[in-house]
């Protein structure tokens, strides 16, 4: 799995223009949790597809990050969470064992 570090609230603008031109996902993930941990092995099989960017961020590691997506993208925080971002929003939100990948492609598409 080819994750791209997500460690600075910078990075944020960088995703929405990203998202543009290939939907961006970022999935926040909190280390001390078997829920996230159990999430992050089911999105970890298989190949990640080509068309999403997949962004990872450590919610321990990271909290302000984190505070940062939740204001940023007017979405409430959870964990372990993603939200798949298109044209600068976020369309996509989901969390704890509700995340899989067939549901984060038919948004993607």
């Amino acid at each position: 799995m080819d994750w791209i570090l997500l460690e600075k609230e910078e990075q944020l603008p960088d995703i929405d223009r990203a998202s543009v031109s290939r939907p961006q996902l970022i999935f926040k993930h909190s280390t001390r949790c078997s829920i996230s941990s159990v999430v992050k092995s089911r999105l970890n099989k298989g190949t990640l597809p080509a068309e999403i960017d997949f962004y990872y961020l450590d919610l321990i590691a990271c909290r302000n990050v984190s505070n940062a997506i939740a204001a940023h993208y007017s979405i409430r925080h959870e964990s372990p969470q993603v939200l798949l971002i298109k044209n600068g929003k976020c369309v996509y939100n989901e969390s704890h064992s509700a995340v899989y990948m067939e549901d984060i492609l038919d948004a993607a598409g």
